[in-house]
């Protein structure tokens, strides 16, 4: 450090500028460093803090969701699963509405146990009338950004779900938008059909109605039915032992959510898929930029994330960073699996770095 390099740094600094030699390190580094680290959280532990809630707090307008995030531990306490991801149990009691209201943050419902949950999406208007949409176990239900959306429980029982957003992503970018609707649902939509309207309309696989044209971002579907999930997984792993293939690697059966419309992913933002482990089969390890968090759907297995290694069962969340190795390995069974193997929901920014040229992937054999 010589006085006249000291003065150019002191001038630097007056005018509010940084020499790119300085920090070359750190913004340009030889492959990513993610903020976030791996973490579980295990479903046991989140139900119960979400029933205590339920007997405490109450839904309204304000609070609008009993939500409860996961907060990575590397992240600076703010809600975020990893710096593009949110994600958070939500609970609702016998009898409650979440009152309606609409963001431009894109979002799904995911349910690993119970039913009697009516998502109503579209409403906001006495000529608007809502789509009720049921949510039971397995379904997967995404819904874009800037729909109105409600929910209700219409049954004597308490429910928990899961919820999916890119709440960070548009954070971080400062394009967020959020207005609320109305306080309470009209007599039309506090209905609980079987099907929803758009299940009736775009829920028949490989069918698209030439009713409708050109549809806004986002899938038109608004619940993926488990029966439909499991059904596809089945028959991967049958084809395997047929010896068709079908299977992405041995003994490993995995499908993507898609848009009925176009084939896109579901959401702008957010790719969600289901993994399907079978008992003894142990994935590759495998790194990607952009980054997962996993929901344990069914059965038991061991993940290894990085450095870190877990027994999961049922229900439990775990992040996957960007460019971490991923792998997991199933021993589940006939006695705590409805399939006998091991079932991950997972969601993933994907999308975001396909778009921008970014995603990049390492899997080890």
């Amino acid at each position: 450090m010589t006085p006249a390099l000291e003065e150019l740094y002191r001038g630097f600094e007056r005018e509010l500028l940084v020499p790119l030699w300085t920090e070359i390190g750190d913004l340009m580094p030889a492959q990513p460093r993610s903020h976030a680290v791996p973490h579980l959280w295990r479903w046991e532990n989140l139900l119960g803090l979400a029933q205590k809630a339920g007997d405490i707090v109450p839904v309204g307008r304000g609070g609008e969701r009993r939500a409860i995030a996961l907060a990575n531990p590397s992240l600076g306490g703010r809600p975020f699963a990893t710096p593009t991801l949110w994600a958070a149990i939500q609970y609702l009691m016998p009898g409650e509405d979440a009152p309606e209201h609409r963001h431009t943050q894109h979002a799904f419902r995911f349910v690993v146990e119970g039913s009697g949950v009516w998502t109503v999406v579209g409403g906001n208007g006495e000529k608007a009338v809502g789509d009720a949409v049921p949510m039971r176990r397995g379904d997967f239900l995404p819904q874009a950004g800037w729909n109105w959306h409600a929910h209700h429980n219409a049954t004597s029982e308490p429910m928990a779900w899961i919820d999916g957003l890119d709440i960070p992503f548009q954070y971080v970018t400062e394009s967020q938008f959020f207005e609320f609707g109305r306080a309470e649902l009209g007599d039309a939509e506090r209905i609980t059909p079987e099907r929803s309207r758009s299940e009736r309309l775009w829920g028949h696989p490989g069918l698209r109605p030439l009713s409708v044209g050109e549809v806004a971002p986002g899938t038109p579907l608004l619940a993926y039915k488990w029966e439909h999930t499991d059904a596809a997984l089945t028959d991967q792993l049958q084809l395997e032992k047929e010896g068709y293939g079908g299977t992405v690697e041995p003994g490993h059966a995995a499908v993507r959510f898609s848009n009925p419309h176009n084939g896109s992913d579901v959401l702008p933002t957010v790719r969600t898929e289901f993994h399907r482990i079978a008992r003894g089969s142990e994935t590759a390890p495998v790194r990607e930029t952009g980054s997962s968090v996993y929901q344990v759907f069914d059965g038991s297995g061991t993940v290894t994330v990085g450095d870190a290694t877990w027994s999961v069962i049922r229900g439990d969340l775990f992040v996957v960073p960007s460019w971490t190795p991923f792998s997991a390995r199933s021993e589940a069974g006939g006695t705590d699996s409805d399939s006998g193997a091991l079932d991950l929901f997972r969601f993933s920014d994907a999308p975001v770095f396909e778009a921008l040229h970014l995603n990049r992937q390492e899997i080890t054999r």
